[in-house]
């Protein structure tokens, strides 16, 4: 199977056309609890920038002045537990959602994961992001992996990887002592067919691969190195690219494809003192360049 490198010259229009904020998709992005909105947030705001037309955050209630005092063009809705996401997800105009960051790993987290691969099992035309606290939950529980399908984005980095993929990781991390050596390529791609979802494993040589075997590699090395997303809540931030590019109905392996070369762009056009926030607001920068 052909491995394809992502550059400048391999990245789809982004522009959007003309029509309704609803035309250009609804993500929602589920917060964890008071104290560790800030995750989720990075989110967020990643969603809107990308070009979602709308973006949602769902907060349990204990949360929800918090998140209410940070936020402007984001919308705001109590998600208690999963019979509220459920009952949200009925909607069909919110198609993206973004689990995981600062979601936390208790009964709420934990039911709320479930119900959206619940969820995710009957409707084709919805796509997840699962990044962070919601792939150690996912890795938790057999089931949960079972039910992962191919509208599904796991972002792991490699502690995360090596959770979710153990068997994968100690091949991967095994010195080899014959040739062709095991590569993260082969280890990524391993990963999507045994869960049959779309895998994002991140690193400066990041890999994205399909389970049909396709895959996709960012390598964020020599010139195109970006130390500065060395920074709290850069991942987050790159969920959020992948969610707000799955409202807009790019599919999943482009969506992520896509959202990580745009990561490491906006870290490059900024340079040294980068922070999380700085990425989605160097992005319109970013994006200009792509019209010229």
């Amino acid at each position: 199977m052909v491995t394809h490198l992502i550059d400048r010259e391999t990245v789809p229009d982004l522009r959007k056309p003309a029509g309704h904020k609803f035309d250009h998709g609804h993500a929602l992005v589920l917060s964890g609890g008071a104290g560790h909105t800030g995750a989720a947030r990075l989110a967020a705001r990643g969603a809107l920038r990308v070009g979602a037309g709308l973006v949602t955050l769902g907060v349990p209630p204990a949360a929800q002045l918090e998140v209410a005092a940070q936020i402007t063009a984001i919308m705001l809705e109590r998600i208690t537990d999963a019979d509220a996401l459920a009952a949200k997800l009925d909607d069909d105009r919110v198609n993206a959602l973004c689990l995981g960051p600062g979601l936390g790993l208790g009964e709420r987290a934990a039911g709320l994961v479930d119900a959206a691969l619940d969820f995710g099992q009957l409707h084709v035309s919805w796509s997840a992001v699962f990044d962070a606290d919601a792939l150690t939950l996912i890795a938790s529980d057999p089931s949960r992996m079972a039910a992962l399908n191919e509208a599904c984005v796991l972002t792991p980095h490699g502690g995360e990887f090596a959770r979710l993929f153990p068997d994968i990781a100690d091949r991967y991390a095994a010195a080899p002592t014959h040739g062709p050596a095991y590569s993260k390529v082969d280890a990524t791609r391993d990963a999507a067919r045994h869960c049959g979802a779309v895998v994002l494993f991140k690193g400066p040589d990041t890999v994205i691969a399909h389970p049909d075997g396709r895959a996709n590699v960012h390598a964020a090395v020599y010139d195109r190195q970006a130390p500065w997303l060395a920074t709290a809540g850069a991942g987050d931030v790159l969920a959020g690219f992948i969610t707000g590019l799955l409202a807009r109905g790019f599919d999943p392996m482009t969506a992520a494809s896509v959202a990580a070369w745009l990561h490491v762009e906006c870290a490059r056009a900024f340079g040294p003192g980068l922070i999380a926030e700085d990425l989605p607001e160097t992005l319109p920068q970013v994006l200009r360049g792509l019209e010229c």
